[in-house]
């Protein structure tokens, strides 16, 4: 008896030891994608086994760590410069690509408990907002755009994040095409000095400094509106239409831009044209090194990618993003199929 349960034990070690070692991925990055991201990341585990830890840390801080090598992808809102990447060139011996996921909002969501119509702005108020030139609701330049909306007499609090951010990316990139005066005083980047405003940390700081300060209005990917229940401003775009975010005026925004993509995929959409084109639009990406050390990890990486291309876009419009036209996914394929460990091409099941 005894020795039929020790075989037993034997052979279940020896089951165990034979096992494949579950394969586990590191990122870090971009807070904006950080709903879907998770969702994806999920799936794919329940789907294959593999495990992908990410670290919703902020564009910035996902650039860095690709940079020094401590992740195995990154994740941005906002490109790496041309700077950054000769830096991780130079660093990790490999190039860093651009694979865009998905499409997403940066909404203006404020706390105005006494006003139960939906703000409106255009691109010259908001910027004037943020530059400190524009601080109590009752604003004539704001009242002017929302006629027979009885704005209160409370002063603005601006909001934005304080650590590197790709969402400040888009937003800044927005103001800096809508605002000569932004453009020239501050400009945009993942971080930037800003004129006035408090810092919140991620998507989630912003949103929830908005929610406790009445009178406040910041900057964040819509999904974390909708979760927060904060409203969100809507926006004149370049055809003169007043445009709430959501998935069909993002996807508007994307449209046409198989056609403008550049060869590294590192475009930008804000303030496009269409009547209905949401105009504080933009991609996110996923930051790949072209070559690979780890075969494994390889692997897994690129069925990841291909998987959350095709199946994972599927849940883009549910979590409040867009999906990717058809004809980037497919620039973003070809991309996919150069990847390369230690030199040689990968190939996945």
């Amino acid at each position: 008896m005894y020795r039929k349960i020790i075989y037993l034990m034997m052979f279940m070690i020896a089951g165990l030891i034979n096992l494949p070692a579950q394969v586990k991925l590191n990122g870090a990055g971009a807070t904006f994608p950080y709903v879907i991201y998770s969702k994806w990341f999920d799936e794919f585990h329940k789907q294959t086994g593999v495990q992908i830890n990410y670290q919703s840390i902020g564009s910035g801080g996902g650039i860095k760590q690709v940079i020094e090598g401590t992740v195995d992808f990154g994740a941005s809102d906002g490109p790496m410069s041309d700077e950054q990447l000769k830096e991780a060139k130079a660093k990790q011996g490999t190039d860093v690509i651009h694979i865009p996921t998905v499409l997403g909002a940066v909404v203006l969501s404020y706390n105005l408990p006494e006003v139960k119509e939906t703000i409106k702005l255009d691109g010259e108020t908001i910027a004037n907002i943020f530059l400190g030139k524009i601080y109590k609701w009752n604003d004539k330049r704001i009242a002017k755009l929302n006629p027979g909306v009885k704005l209160p007499n409370r002063s603005i609090i601006v909001v934005h994040r304080s650590d590197g951010s790709g969402t400040t990316f888009i937003f800044t990139h927005y103001l800096s095409n809508v605002s000569k005066e932004w453009a020239k005083k501050v400009g945009y980047n993942t971080s930037v000095n800003w004129p006035i405003g408090l810092g919140g940390k991620g998507n989630e700081g912003v949103a929830g400094m908005i929610k406790q300060t009445k009178g406040a209005i910041g900057y964040v990917e819509l999904a974390y509106a909708v979760k927060n229940k904060l409203p969100h401003v809507a926006i004149k775009n370049r055809a003169g239409n007043f445009i709430e975010a959501n998935f069909k005026t993002v996807s508007a925004a994307s449209d046409g831009a198989a056609k403008d993509m550049p060869d590294d995929l590192r475009a930008m959409i804000t303030n496009a044209d269409g009547k209905d084109s949401y105009p504080i639009s933009g991609f996110t990406w996923l930051l790949i090194y072209k070559d690979m050390k780890d075969q494994k990890k390889a692997e897994a990486l690129v069925k990841f990618l291909k998987w959350a291309l095709t199946k994972g876009e599927s849940y883009a419009e549910s979590l409040y993003y867009a999906p990717l036209p058809t004809s980037v996914v497919k620039l973003c394929m070809k991309k996919i199929d150069m990847l390369t460990v230690n030199g040689k091409p990968i190939k996945v099941k």
